[in-house]
């Protein structure tokens, strides 16, 4: 009888592409204190009544789930489009039907959808200087060059998007399009005042380039005061294409986002969009509970996030200082926090992580590292009060060590 032949492993590193990024490490679970990702508030998640929303449409319509969902078309459950068409009538100010409307999984699903059938290697895209970093990551993965405009408090600064428009003119270049977070600017929380927003529809015009608006945090405001959507302004014309998602007001792992746009785009975009669909039950579940419950839970999770956001400001002038500057957010999940021009957040949230601290450092939400060197951001949906009041003590305390600021740092005992 023979021996039963040897497995030889096979070498795939020759095989790689040769462009592909660094290899994940495998996953070992959540650090101590997460300051980082989109994640949300998890008592808040309405467990019960998604538990009762799901029984109730399975019910009546689950054996539409034969069909890969088509019985609403391409564009996603039709229910679902028709209340994202109200809830931006409602909230955003929109004028938008279901037909309108293309169901993504999840906001970033939109931007890349939006990627693909607008830019080619070599475009120039406009992005806020500090910006969603993985919007800008995935404008550099198909080859464009997001360049920034630089803010100030109120958002993105519309005298000099003008300026580089028209420096950009006399080079010959048209960007493909402005792509701007509008409504609770990510990372720097600010709220975009509506006369900047009839300026920018002006320069679209003038110049010819269309406006992409990310509003993913826009129903996440603290007092629900707000211009209404660029998408909404009746200047605006077929210009601007909206982009929002349920990660953030209801669950990030339910992945579904939405796209709102004149057809011509639209048309495009449910071209290239080759998923087999967006995951329907998901979309039946949303569209069963929103109806109903959205409003309330919006108005609950308000003001948990905002006391989140206090114990986190709370924190950082207890034992940053004047050595943090921020100006705090006006809704959703995140902090952004500037520190003296010589700290460097990505040595920072490396001595961190080695301690079991998560942080966003500033070079990777910006369109030019060296201006985001020494800001970083804090995600405070998911931490409890306590692991808030920790981890940022635990942070002055590292950053302490690593750049001598703050200048005295609390006394924590080790583990």
């Amino acid at each position: 009888m023979k021996d039963p032949p040897v497995a030889i492993d096979l070498d795939y590193s020759a095989l790689f592409r040769p462009d592909l990024p660094a290899p994940a490490k495998k996953w070992g679970g959540f650090p101590p204190y997460n300051f980082v990702g989109g994640n949300n508030d998890a008592p808040s998640v309405p467990v019960e009544d998604m538990i009762e929303a799901t029984a109730a449409v399975l019910r009546r319509e689950g054996s539409t789930l034969a069909t890969y969902g088509m019985q609403s078309g391409p564009q996603g459950y039709v229910p679902l489009r028709e209340f994202v068409a109200k809830k931006l009538g409602q909230r955003s100010g929109m004028t938008v039907s279901a037909d309108d409307i293309l169901i993504t999984s999840g906001s970033n699903h939109g931007l890349e959808l939006v990627n693909a059938v607008l830019c080619a290697p070599g475009d120039v895209v406009l992005v806020e200087q500090f910006s969603y970093g993985s919007a800008l990551s995935r404008l550099r993965k198909f080859g464009a060059t997001p360049v920034g405009i630089p803010l100030n408090d109120d958002g993105m600064r519309m005298d000099l998007l003008a300026a580089k428009l028209a420096e950009l003119k006399a080079e010959g270049v048209t960007p493909k399009y402005i792509y701007i977070i509008p409504t609770i600017q990510n990372p720097g929380g600010s709220i975009l005042p509506e006369d900047r927003r009839h300026e920018l529809l002006r320069l679209s015009e003038e110049y010819g380039v269309p406006i992409l608006e990310d509003e993913c945090y826009a129903d996440l405001l603290w007092d629900g005061k707000r211009p209404p959507a660029i998408a909404a302004m009746g200047e605006g014309g077929n210009r601007v294409i909206h982009v929002g998602s349920f990660s953030k007001t209801i669950a990030p792992a339910l992945r579904v986002g939405y796209v709102a746009a004149d057809w011509g785009v639209l048309g495009r975009m449910v071209a290239v969009k080759n998923d087999g669909g967006t995951g329907a039950l998901e979309q039946m579940m949303l569209a069963e509970y929103c109806n109903t419950k959205f409003d309330g839970h919006i108005d609950s999770l308000v003001v948990t996030l905002k006391g989140k956001l206090d114990v986190i400001i709370e924190a950082l002038e207890e034992n940053f200082g004047t050595t943090a500057e921020f100006t705090p957010t006006k809704g959703g999940i995140f902090q952004w926090i500037t520190l003296p021009d010589h700290v460097d957040t990505m040595k920072l949230a490396q001595a961190a992580a080695a301690e079991g601290i998560a942080i966003n450092p500033g070079p990777e939400w910006a369109s030019d590292a060296e201006p985001a060197r020494n800001r970083f951001r804090l995600c405070f949906g998911s931490p409890s009060l306590e692991e808030i009041r920790e981890g940022v003590k635990r942070l002055s305390v590292i950053c302490h060590r690593e750049f001598g600021v703050p200048v005295r740092a609390a006394n924590i005992e080790r583990d």
